[in-house]
């Protein structure tokens, strides 16, 4: 049995090894490419660059944002990968595109067309991983642990990026400025993802996707595995036999279900809508509230803040993801399970608000005019900021996005809800630094407080409290209006069946309200 709870925790952080791609691509590459080695080698540096600022501006962003759309177009395939191979199986082949991507980016020294189409290839298996991981994760957690487990995946990507940060300034500060200076930190993600694919060979697919493949009595014993108990064991068989019912039950085979039948259904069955709905409006709340475009260009922001010198923005730079780090392994094993992901994203939005609203207001009328208190509290304000992105829709989206759908669309829902990040991530990344010569950078930063502004309404009024409410029972949240959600509660004391007859009692009770209120309309025209 100790060796099956080595198992389960080994499986874990295997798994969320899947975050490396994505967390060391906004530290380390977001270092490596403000390198003098890496300009020089690309031929960006102010004496080798003969075009205009503009050019060279949008040259830079392609760089950064190309990776972030190659993500895009990788959490598309994951679409029909998912379900098809299995979540263990796809997780692999993610690895491996991205690990190949990232080789041939090392290896394009001064081929700019190379690297650019490197950066879409390895960006692919990033965007890939941020679907599989996260959905993987939820499906072998318990419902009471559930938060903290897909949380990890976030711990491990934000310590990479900050890592890769304190990287960048180590190669920065100790070794010559030669293209070994910058492929090295580029190169550093290729051991974890290596040794993570390794020992994934060892490890199972989740119970869930075995059992919807009609595969159940290998999903009973990895589920057994997993809990580190016997396949007998009272608590085994009770969740097991909640899956299977959910599966059997409910008509959620997914053997021979093609996928465009899900989005039919997705579209057509009004639970299925507000479930996949708030989960695409969160992810568009999260990347237009600033998200991770601004960790992208975190350096330049901390110089925009008064922040001296391109080591001490990467050492600044390597704080703000040390505080995002902590914060979310706050929020991990200390928030979101205790006070709920409601009362963790609410926080998060103001903070955020609030912060984005004195940058502007510092960006306005303090920048560059020698200020010193208002540049210190413009620094400590983006640390604030990274506070609340943290324990907010950092964090949370992920949660939402593998847990409020039953296993019938599950991978279809979330893998579109990340392929809406990473195109808004791309679009975020690709237009920041345009925002912010064209709107004076302050302009940027008012058009972020409003999108926050708007979250928290939008968001508060929909998002129920997931918080303990197992995966079996999440249709119970979304059976009234959308801008109740807040309201929305489950009755734990109820088993599942019972619940789920009186759910549909009252949904045929107001179909028929419905049609008698229509019949006496029109008997009345």
């Amino acid at each position: 049995m100790a060796w099956n709870a080595l198992y389960y925790y080994l499986t874990i952080v295997v798994i969320a090894f899947g975050s490396i791609p994505k967390g060391y691509d906004e530290g380390g590459f977001a270092g490596a490419k403000g390198m003098q080695s890496f300009l020089s080698d690309f031929g960006m540096t102010k004496d080798q660059w003969t075009g205009s600022a503009a050019a060279l501006a949008d040259r830079k962003a392609n760089i950064s944002s190309l990776g972030v759309l190659g993500a895009a177009i990788g959490s598309i395939l994951a679409l029909g990968l998912t379900d098809r191979v299995g979540r263990l199986r796809t997780w692999q082949i993610f690895c491996v595109v991205n690990m190949s991507g990232l080789l041939v980016t090392v290896l394009s020294s001064g081929i700019l067309g190379l690297m650019l189409a490197s950066r879409i290839w390895s960006g692919l298996g990033a965007g890939g991983l941020t679907v599989v991981a996260p959905l993987y994760l939820s499906e072998i957690a318990p419902a009471r642990s559930r938060g903290m487990v897909v949380s990890i995946y976030m711990v491990v990507l934000l310590t990479v990026l900050m890592l890769g940060f304190f990287i960048s300034y180590g190669a920065n500060k100790s070794m010559a400025s030669t293209p070994a200076q910058y492929r090295i930190v580029i190169a550093v993600p290729l051991i974890p993802v290596g040794l993570a694919l390794l020992a994934s060979f060892f490890l199972k697919d989740t119970p869930r996707w075995l059992a919807s493949k009609d595969r159940h009595e290998e999903a009973l014993a990895v589920l057994a595995r997993l809990r580190g108990k016997s396949a007998t064991h009272p608590q085994v068989e009770k969740e097991f036999a909640e899956i299977d019912s959910q599966i059997q039950d409910r008509q959620q085979v997914l053997s021979g279900i093609s996928i465009w039948n899900i989005a039919r259904e997705i579209a057509t069955i009004p639970t299925y809508r507000k479930r996949f709905l708030l989960g695409a409006i969160m992810q568009t709340v999260a990347q237009w509230s600033g998200g991770n475009g601004i960790t992208y260009y975190i350096p330049e922001i901390f110089r925009y803040a008064g922040v001296d010198g391109e080591n001490q923005s990467l050492v600044t730079s390597g704080a703000y993801g040390a505080v995002k780090l902590v914060m979310t392994m706050v929020f991990t094993w200390g928030l979101v399970d205790v006070f709920g992901r409601r009362r963790c994203f609410m926080t998060g939005l103001f903070l955020q608000c609030i912060t984005h609203v004195y940058m502007a207001v510092y960006m306005a009328l303090w920048k560059d005019s020698g200020n010193k208190p208002a540049s210190d509290a413009a620094i400590a304000s983006v640390f604030v900021y990274a506070t609340g992105w943290s324990i907010g829709l950092c964090t949370v989206q992920y949660l939402y996005g593998t847990e409020i759908y039953p296993t019938r669309i599950r991978s279809v829902c979330y893998a579109t809800n990340m392929m809406i990040h990473w195109f808004f991530q791309f679009a975020v990344v690709r237009t920041t630094p345009n925002m912010f010569q064209s709107l004076d950078i302050w302009g940027a930063y008012v058009f972020w407080a409003c999108v926050c502004a708007t979250g928290l309404v939008v968001l508060g009024l929909w998002a129920p409290e997931t918080n303990g409410i197992p995966m079996e029972r999440m249709y119970e949240l979304f059976d009234g209006p959308w801008y109740m959600g807040w309201k929305a509660k489950v009755d734990l004391t109820k088993d599942a069946d019972t619940a789920y007859l009186e759910v549909q009692e009252k949904r045929s009770v107001h179909r028929a309200e419905s049609k008698d209120t229509a019949r006496t309309a029109g008997e009345k025209a």
